[in-house]
């Protein structure tokens, strides 16, 4: 029988867009426009709605206890785009086991809160009622804490941005988390550093989030965007804190990024207090996920190397 808490992590499945979907001129106007075009040309080939079916059939035969989903569920934040999320986040599990933060393709445009990111709120929204940004859902032993970057960005950025008063936020919120001795799970899209040398895809605001977590620490920090794994670990007030970015969900094999991927971690409490972080990688080829690596994790220092 497994043992301690096992939760998936996977990130930007991109779902096609709607067929038949009613959209205008004046719809598409702007940056969706620009979207539009990226979709037709090469993205719809990229992101594969066999792929992402097959990596959401191995999830549940690993049967976690928990999903987290960490953005870019749309591509150029089309109403119809949002309804047809909302499905696929009912098929992926109900709202108490599934949770979902927004990623910057969710906010192409702006988008009236009911007819966009409001129709997830269910798989978005905390314990606690009216909890906005950063929301807070305890499941098990485990807190996931989610955080938006998702703003809108002028044409041909993909930048992101947390905002004073959500970073405020964030470090009460793990503040009181840690005194009540939960493993605190960040989710975010836009990764807390920059990845690459490129400014155009990056949190605007990392280092005010880099220091929130250096001052009240967090376990682990999970986010997507890039569509490449991706770990490296930041600074907190006693132990490293492990940071994992996973490939696209729908993602195929192009040689451009990585192919679809998708971790379980475990969470266990050791005899001695302490934390143990395990997780188990598994990557899309030839048809099918296999088992990529294996990482484990003790009090936040990585103890254990990858092993294939």
């Amino acid at each position: 029988m497994p043992t301690g808490f096992r939760f998936a992590h996977l990130s930007d499945p991109h779902l096609p867009l709607p067929s038949g979907w009613p959209a205008g001129l004046r719809a598409l106007a702007g940056k969706r426009s620009l979207g539009l075009l990226s979709w037709r040309r090469k993205r719809q080939a990229i992101h594969r709605p066999e792929i992402l079916a097959a990596l959401m059939a191995d999830v549940a035969a690993h049967a976690p206890d928990h999903v987290a989903v960490t953005g870019d569920l749309t591509n150029i934040a089309l109403p119809d785009e949002f309804e047809q999320a909302r499905s696929w986040l009912a098929q992926a599990g109900p709202p108490n086991r599934v949770t979902v933060v927004p990623g910057n393709h969710d906010a192409t445009v702006a988008v009236l809160w009911e007819s966009g990111l409001g129709r997830w709120q269910p798989w978005m929204s905390g314990d606690a009622p009216a909890e906005g940004f950063p929301f807070v859902r305890v499941r098990g032993p485990v807190a996931f804490v989610g955080v938006s970057t998702a703003v809108p960005s002028p044409p041909l950025l993909a930048i992101g941005s947390v905002g004073a008063r959500q970073a405020a936020r964030l470090e009460a919120i793990l503040a009181e988390l840690d005194r009540r001795g939960l493993f605190r799970v960040v989710l975010m899209h836009h990764p807390p550093l920059r990845i690459g040398r490129s400014e155009r895809k990056a949190l605007t605001d990392r280092r005010r989030v880099q220091d929130v977590l250096a001052r009240a620490g967090a376990e682990l920090v999970l986010h997507g965007h890039h569509h490449r794994d991706h770990i490296a670990s930041l600074p907190g007030p006693g132990n490293p804190i492990p940071l994992f970015g996973v490939a696209s969900a729908s993602a195929a094999p192009s040689g451009r990024a990585d192919p679809a991927r998708w971790i379980q971690f475990t969470v266990e409490r050791r005899g001695d207090g302490a934390w143990r972080l395990s997780a188990q990688v598994r990557g899309y080829d030839a048809g099918g996920f296999r088992t990529e690596a294996r990482y484990a994790m003790v009090c936040g220092h990585h103890d254990v190397a990858a092993r294939p």
